[in-house]
C-alpha cells in the first residue's frame, strides 16, 4: 500500500520534513524527583528560566512539571507547596521525542497535544533535552537570514 506521505521539495518545507532535532542547541533539562517539593521544582525552573522541569526516577524520564501544571492544578488557596510532591502534580509518562525525529514531527506532536515543550529522550529514555516551541521558531529564523 502506497502511503501518502508529502514529499520534500525546497526551502522551509524541505528543512521542515528533513531536518531533525538533533541540529537544534538542546539545552541541558532541568530535573527534579518525583518526592521532591513543588515548591523545589518552581524554584529551580525560576532559576534557569524555563518553562518546564523533567521528573527522573534513576536515570529515566518518568514525568514532566510545566508552567502550565502548575497554573492549573495548584488553584486551592492556601496551598503549602513545599508539602506537595512533584508528583501530585506533574504530567506523568509524558510524550516524547528523539534526536532523530524531524522538526515537522515536533511540531505535529507539540499541536495535537497543545505542548509548548517536549522532552527529547535517548533510546533507553534517558532525557537528552528540552525542545520548545521557541527553540523550533529560533532554528526557522535563522534559515531565513
Amino acid at each position: 500500500m502506497d502511503l501518502d506521505l508529502p514529499a520534500p521539495r525546497a526551502g522551509l518545507q524541505k528543512h521542515l520534513l528533513e531536518d531533525t532535532l538533533s541540529r537544534l542547541p538542546l539545552a541541558h533539562p532541568v530535573s527534579v524527583s518525583r518526592h521532591d517539593p513543588v515548591s523545589t521544582a518552581i524554584a529551580a525552573m525560576k532559576q534557569h528560566r524555563v518553562g518546564c522541569a523533567l521528573v527522573v526516577e534513576g536515570e529515566k524520564l518518568v514525568g514532566i512539571l510545566t508552567e502550565r501544571d502548575v497554573l492549573l492544578k495548584l488553584t486551592e488557596p492556601g496551598l503549602d507547596l513545599h508539602r506537595i510532591p512533584v508528583d501530585r502534580v506533574m504530567t506523568h509518562d509524558p510524550v516524547t521525542l528523539s534526536e532523530q525525529d524531524t522538526l515537522a514531527v515536533t511540531l505535529h506532536q507539540m499541536s495535537l497535544g497543545g505542548f509548548r515543550h517536549l522532552p527529547v529522550v535517548t533510546g533507553d529514555g534517558r532525557p537528552r533535552g528540552v525542545v520548545s516551541v521557541k527553540d523550533i521558531f529560533r532554528y526557522i529564523f535563522s534559515l531565513c537570514r
